[in-house]
């Protein structure tokens, strides 16, 4: 027991932010699902993140209740942007999400009640590791039985052919548009819980690297099975700490090995690392006829 204390106490906020992360990751795992190539839900975790510390430090609400919150503003948030910004495809829909994600930076630099460019500070210190991980499960079970409903499968045909799936009668635009505020409402869930771990949050905790990031956790992961993201988000978190450990500094370096590891990933496990695992399933099938995204 003393030993996992004080492991913990080393190795505890790099073990919290893997959870954030991988929750995060999960979170853009829902759009991908439908084949759409969303680049705003480091932006939703900002609103949720924001609301969330805005409701606990101006207004002294219940921590539940603020989480709640900023899941909420981030979902009433992803409806009114999805309904124009979904009949976008592919890189025109990324760069939009891209752009509303510079829109919430820039109004949180400049706004008051956000802190401005310095942050929302004071923010008590709630969120606990359990919370975490219990919020992490729950949604990763959410998303394992997700992938075996009618919206789930729905989500796959759309993504395989949009085009046949509406001949289907598949509703193309409700489908999306919930699986887009899923991902939206499960981000800024991750964000509260984040603002409440950190004391404080910036502008630039939700900028334009933390959404690529997002995406490489999903691509290095793999994104067919549910624990690929999860898989991607721990492995490229504790990758700073790896090198460290093995005497190479962070920085530059670990750029680099980021982008060496998504090179062979594209490479040679087109399915990410989750594919290694389907593969040493006895009575596995290829993973293109057996997994499917969500």
């Amino acid at each position: 027991m003393e030993q996992i204390t004080q492991f913990y106490a080393i190795y505890g906020s790099l073990i919290n932010f893997i959870g954030i992360n991988a929750l995060l990751a999960l979170s853009l795992n829902v759009t991908l699902a439908a084949g759409m190539l969303s680049m705003g839900n480091a932006a939703f975790a900002g609103l949720g993140g924001y609301t969330a510390g805005i409701l606990t430090v101006h207004f002294k609400v219940p921590f539940i209740v603020a989480l709640g919150g900023g899941a909420l503003m981030a979902g009433i948030v992803a409806v009114v942007l999805g309904l124009p910004v979904l009949r976008l495809k592919g890189v025109f829909l990324a760069i939009a999400t891209l752009a509303f994600g510079e829109v919430v930076r820039i109004a949180a630099v400049n706004l008051t009640v956000t802190g401005g460019a310095e942050g929302l500070t004071g923010i008590p210190n709630v969120t606990k590791p359990w919370m975490i991980f219990l919020t992490l499960g729950l949604a990763a079970y959410f998303l394992a039985v997700l992938r075996r409903s009618q919206l789930g499968w729905g989500l796959v045909s759309i993504r395989d052919d949009e085009t046949a799936a509406a001949c289907m009668g598949i509703p193309i635009t409700y489908y999306k548009l919930l699986a887009f505020t899923i991902g939206a409402m499960m981000a800024g869930l991750a964000g509260a819980m984040y603002a409440h771990l950190s004391y404080l949050i910036t502008p630039r905790d939700f900028g334009f690297f933390i959404a690529v990031d997002l995406l490489i956790y999903n691509i290095v992961g793999g994104t067919r099975v549910w624990y690929g993201p999860v898989m991607g988000a721990a492995l490229l978190t504790a990758l700073p700490e790896i090198l460290r450990g093995i005497g190479v500094a962070a920085g530059p370096i670990r750029m680099g090995v980021n982008g060496l590891i998504l090179l062979l990933v594209i490479l040679f496990l087109p399915n990410g690392l989750a594919s290694l695992m389907i593969r040493l399933r006895p009575t596995a099938q290829a993973p293109e006829a057996s997994d499917h995204t969500v």
